[in-house]
């Protein structure tokens, strides 16, 4: 099975168009359409990533003194 990427964008009015593939005439294909992730606006939870630019003691044990077990 020969398979073939190609990226195409849809018209106002809803048609694909796909041009110069590299099947013969007549060959039967299987179409299978994925669409791309819209540029939608971030949500609450996105909007800091990314953002952290420097980690102090990045290693270092968090609330020790929370912790029973270690006393």
């Amino acid at each position: 099975m020969h398979t073939h990427h190609v990226e195409a964008t849809l018209t106002e009015d809803g048609v694909l168009t796909l041009s110069n593939l590299p099947f013969r005439a007549g060959e039967a294909v299987e179409v299978i359409i994925v669409g791309r992730p819209s540029s939608a606006p971030l949500s609450d939870r996105d909007s800091l990533r990314g953002s952290v630019l420097h980690y102090d003691n990045p290693t270092e044990p968090v609330a020790e003194e929370d912790w029973e077990a270690i006393r």
